[in-house]
């Protein structure tokens, strides 16, 4: 005697997809926590544990030394003074945000030709950082294309060595860093700009407002928190700069910034521990400065309307 088949009543199959719905969402994050887990938490966790160890890269074994890459650190001359070569990346990164947010203002009214200049600001920033190296590299040469430029406007006698010369090689290679990453602050402030409603430049202009006062009242409120990520990018940045000095001078002449020290110690001394002891210690000078940033900046809801 067969036994008559009952179907699943759609209530109950429904009922379970819902019971297993509230787990689905993991098998979509899962890959990107795994990524990010072995790619950046990992690498991190590892870097902490040499930081405490003797180790060349090589030997099988390292040897513990405690606080000692640390206080080497603060205390030798040669690993913490290269902290103040960023003091000019740090103030060209201010001149980096002024000239983008001019523009960016600037290109958000109607101008002519204002998607040609869009494109012509943002796409340094496209360029790989090697690249940009090496161009400017040919720039600042000795006779190269900047010392011909001057000699042909009648300027010959303000050519210099100006990646040779100490007193401004740091300063050749900043403004090639404003160059760059101007495009990456003008994007950021013309896209919060361009979300700004249109509404509320057209009441103003109602009531009298010129475009310094659109600015002032309505443009620097509403792109409060882009002001204040570029800030943060401005500091960490600056404290960061590896590739155009690594490239272009390869840290010579007064050049060498913290990021340059730490890997020309791992790589050329072998010296991993204390490489990772130095890149540790910028880390948490990065966190502790945007702490205090926020502290100080915090980041308040902004309403126009």
């Amino acid at each position: 005697m067969t036994r008559p088949v009952v179907a699943t009543r759609p209530a109950v199959a429904a009922g379970r997809a819902r019971r297993k719905i509230p787990h689905s969402p993991w098998l979509y994050v899962a890959p990107a926590l795994i990524l990010l887990v072995t790619f950046t938490y990992v690498p991190v966790g590892n870097m902490i544990w040499y930081s405490f160890h003797k180790w060349d890269g090589l030997d099988v074994t390292m040897d513990p030394v405690g606080l000692d890459n640390y206080v080497r650190v603060f205390t030798d001359e040669q690993y913490w003074r290269v902290f103040l070569i960023s003091l000019y990346y740090f103030v060209a990164s201010f001149a980096q945000i002024a000239i983008a947010l001019y523009f960016a203002v600037v290109l958000s009214f109607n101008v002519r030709f204002k998607n040609l200049f869009k494109g012509i600001l943002f796409f340094p920033y496209l360029l790989n950082g090697v690249a940009v190296g090496f161009v400017f590299l040919y720039l600042f040469q000795p006779d190269g294309t900047l010392d011909t430029l001057l000699r042909v406007a009648g300027l010959g006698e303000h050519t210099h060595l100006w990646l040779g010369d100490p007193d401004i090689a740091n300063i050749s290679l900043a403004g090639t860093s404003v160059w760059r990453f101007t495009g990456l602050n003008f994007v950021l402030f013309l896209g919060a700009i361009q979300s700004i409603p249109g509404e509320i430049y057209e009441a103003a202009e109602i009531d009298g407002a010129n475009r310094w006062h659109q600015f002032r009242h309505i443009i620097v409120p509403g792109i409060r928190r882009i002001i204040s990520l570029s800030f943060i990018l401005a500091i960490s940045g600056s404290l960061s700069v590896f590739e155009i000095p690594f490239i272009m001078t390869g840290g010579a002449n007064g050049t060498r910034t913290f990021v340059v020290q730490a890997y020309q110690t791992a790589f050329q001394f072998r010296q991993i521990g204390l490489a990772s002891a130095m890149a540790v210690v910028l880390l948490l000078i990065v966190l502790l400065i945007t702490w205090v940033q926020r502290r100080v900046l915090p980041d308040e809801e902004v309403t126009l309307s």
